[in-house]
């Protein structure tokens, strides 16, 4: 065995993907030298035309030929090695200059022959073997010896299997966002089946609750909202829309008819009201309505958000970086970005939106809808999409400010008889097109161009998913990752390019999305697949060799430990209390919100719901994009301006705060307080169950008699002080119908509220 300090930079090595560069090891031009060029100097050496210096560019062999040489002779060593300020590369006033081991690297690299490859992610990913290992007792499926692989490597092993409660409550939030009930713990625990966990897997794929949990993410990277957005930020009715994602992730659709439907479902062959309100994804980016705005401008916008969207949800990419100029750092050109451009160039829509309403192009919305499913639905023809109730100009190139649609509409996608016209914009601005430089729609170069050029939203849908496209299934497969382990197997989900993080585990990646592809991108087997991995089951306890040695979970030792969604915080305070209310979709509803929350920008006043509305599930909130829920806001949530596909998780006092003192966790815990004495009157026995509730595991001694001397403190304080115990008793609009004794259901309020606060009620193990 090797000593811990060996076993240290054994580990960094491969973590590194072997950066660390000394005689006798091949540098890797992927993982050693691309991301020095891109860090150091692709900036002024690299795609850019515009501010490509001395004719250089670095980041292709033979335009770099004559700086490479071999190391006696190579002009690149002997700049970087200069110390004469005219001479040295980067110069002595660049933000980020060479390290040591960087220009060692560097002159081994061309010392070895300067070898250069393609980036990993702009090749088609293809299938690689699995791994064949020796006493390999721990692996459950494929994934598990990719990453058993990557252990040995190592000199790592992985960790014990999580027990079964954690992972049953693991496995539930992660497939529902809503922990188990009693019932499904006894179920699944009174059980020694060898196929426990899976049938348990099995049942909640397939549960409604599934396709919500789903759904939740990708309305995030869809950057749904209620409201168009800017200062005025108007009304819009788009859950329509919201409502056939949970849909569609609910009855499996698979992934590559999901992408077709939501850029191009109003181009399929008699379409269907369904296919059409798909294309809502295209049309969820905020909308400007304020008078004096130029419509021109703002159609542009539109459509750059678009591109964007498509960019970072679809491609992983940062495409938006070629909107002014050539991408600096990845071979994407300005005329590819106005190419894609031109693909959502043709949507009639005037670039203003109405005063309030939705923005034409919309449908109307059968009064079926509510109780409709995918495979429910209503034929509707293409041309009864409504345009608005204003006519086109005679250019053909814009719309007259149109009628706003009412709520039984939703917001699609449409193309206009005659296409505009579509040129590269200097510096991307609106009103300077480059009538010298027209584009007709075509996918980038970088990409490999396909025999046939895609020519409109239908056939670049098809180009998106098709079965050798690199990055479409790779960036679907790592935003599961992501979701489930809460890092993808790409730490820069948005990034797959020149400049992004390099896989943890390459091989696994592209396992995973030829497997996704061969069948037929169906989404559930894959996650099925990965929750079945040992993997996944992995115990999350951390040892000091984990904290040392793998910080950061990278090389997967052990299961998945991160701070639960937003969402999940406030549905889960919901579910153990008895509040949920679980109808599936429907308008968005207006839960409990700070008083006078939208006077700060606005007029519009926030009219509460009552009743059910109270107590919906999260992904049922109504969304202002200027204001968006405060609670979700302090835990991290997409703010829903434009597309958000990663968020750092933070710690701060006022997320303690929010959960202790917000309205919806307080009433929460005085009805969970209810629900515990209900079972049971004995405190002992109301805390355990409460416990229960919120872990999916009974307290042990200890943890019991903290809570029961918390529970004993409270008692006291409240028999001297009634009144307070009846206005901690009253939060919140359920009544209080309970017969207990005011002082006993405030403590055990108190003792709720601390375990709905515990690391463990706030966190997935």
């Amino acid at each position: 065995m090797f000593d811990h300090r060996t076993q240290l930079l054994l580990v960094l090595f491969a973590l590194a993907g072997s950066c660390f560069a000394c005689s006798g090891d091949e540098i890797s031009f992927a993982s050693d030298i691309r991301p020095i060029l891109a860090d150091h100097c692709l900036a002024c050496h690299g795609p850019d035309e515009q501010t490509r210096q001395a004719g250089l560019r670095l980041d292709l062999r033979e335009s770099a030929a004559h700086v490479l040489g071999d190391e006696s002779k190579s002009e690149l060593v002997a700049r970087i090695v200069s110390d004469d300020s005219d001479e040295q590369m980067p110069p002595p006033d660049a933000p980020k200059q060479l390290s040591a081991k960087q220009i060692a690297i560097l002159k081994q690299w061309i010392a070895e022959g300067a070898n250069y490859t393609g980036h990993w992610s702009f090749s088609p990913a293809r299938r690689p073997a699995v791994p064949r290992l020796k006493d390999d007792e721990w692996s459950s499926n494929e994934v598990d010896k990719f990453v058993l692989r990557r252990l040995r490597e190592s000199s790592f092993e992985p960790n014990d299997r999580a027990d079964r409660i954690t992972l049953l409550r693991r496995v539930t939030l992660d497939l529902t966002g809503l922990p188990p009930s009693p019932a499904e713990i006894e179920s699944f625990l009174g059980t020694d089946s060898p196929n426990a966990f899976e049938q348990v897997v099995d049942r909640l794929i397939t549960s409604p609750r599934y396709g919500e949990h789903m759904a939740a993410t990708w309305l995030d990277l869809a950057r749904y909202a209620d409201t168009d957005g800017y200062q005025n930020d108007r009304y819009r009715y788009q859950h329509v829309w919201r409502d056939w994602v949970i849909l569609a992730f609910s009855n499996n659709m698979p992934y590559d008819q999901f992408i077709i439907e939501q850029l191009a479902g109003d181009m399929l062959p008699s379409a269907t009201f369904q296919q059409q309100v798909a294309t809502g994804f295209c049309r969820n980016h905020r909308i400007n309505s304020e008078d004096g705005s130029i419509p021109n401008e703002w159609h542009v916008e539109n459509v750059v958000d678009r591109v964007d969207t498509l960019g970072t949800a679809i491609l992983g990419l940062t495409i938006s970086c070629a909107r002014c100029h050539d991408h600096k750092f990845d071979p994407f050109s300005q005329k590819e970005y106005y190419q894609l451009f031109a693909y959502f160039n043709n949507v009639p829509e005037w670039g203003i939106g109405p005063n309030n309403g939705n923005s034409p192009p919309f449908v109307e919305v059968p009064k079926s809808w509510p109780n409709m499913t995918l495979e429910q639905d209503v034929a509707q023809k293409p041309e009864q999409v409504k345009l608005s109730a204003a006519r086109e100009k005679d250019d053909g190139n814009g719309l007259q400010r149109p009628q706003a649609g009412s709520p039984t509409t939703v917001m699609v996608m449409a193309e206009m008889k005659q296409p505009r016209a579509t040129y590269v914009l200097a510096r991307g601005q609106y009103n300077q097109p480059i009538k010298s430089r027209p584009v007709s729609p075509a996918v980038p170069e970088l990409l490999g161009i396909p025999p046939v050029q895609p020519a409109n939203r239908l056939e670049l849908a098809r180009w998106l998913v098709s079965c050798d496209h690199p990055l479409t299934a790779r960036v679907a497969v790592n935003r599961i990752w992501q979701q489930l382990f809460g890092v993808g197997l790409v730490k820069t989900i948005e990034n797959f390019g020149l400049q992004g993080d390099l896989p943890s585990h390459p091989e696994l990646l592209d396992w995973l999305a030829t497997s996704l592809v061969e069948a037929d991108w169906d989404l559930q087997s894959t996650i099925k697949l990965i929750v079945m991995s040992s993997t996944y089951q992995q115990s999350s306890i951390q040892s000091e060799q984990h904290r040392e040695l793998d910080p950061e979970n990278r090389m997967l030792s052990r299961g998945p430990r991160f701070r639960l969604h937003p969402f999940v915080l406030r549905d889960q305070a919901l579910m153990s209390s008895g509040l949920l209310h679980e109808t599936i979709g429907g308008p968005s509803v207006k839960p409990y919100m700070p008083p006078k929350i939208w006077r700060s920008i606005s007029n519009n006043t926030y009219k509460q719901d009552t009743g059910s509305g109270l107590y919906r599930r999260s992904i049922y909130t109504y969304w202002r994009r200027t204001i968006p829920p405060p609670t979700m806001m302090a835990f991290n949530a997409a703010n829903r301006e434009v597309c958000v596909v990663r968020k750092e998780r933070t710690n701060t006092p006022m997320q303690a705060l929010t959960m202790m003192n917000n309205k919806t966790f307080v009433e929460a815990s005085r009805c969970l307080a209810e629900r515990m004495l209900e079972h049971d009157p004995s405190p002992r026995e109301a805390i355990a169950h409460g416990f229960q509730l919120l872990t999916a595991r009974r307290p042990n001694d200890h943890e019991a008699n903290l809570l029961i001397e918390a529970y004993e403190e409270f008692m006291r304080a409240y028999v001297d002080d009634t009144r307070a115990a009846k206005k901690l008793t009253s939060v919140g609009e359920k009544p209080n119908g309970s017969s207990l004794d005011v002082s006993q259901h405030a403590a055990m309020t108190m003792v709720a509220s601390l375990i709905l606060n515990l690391d463990e009620t706030v966190t997935k193990e």
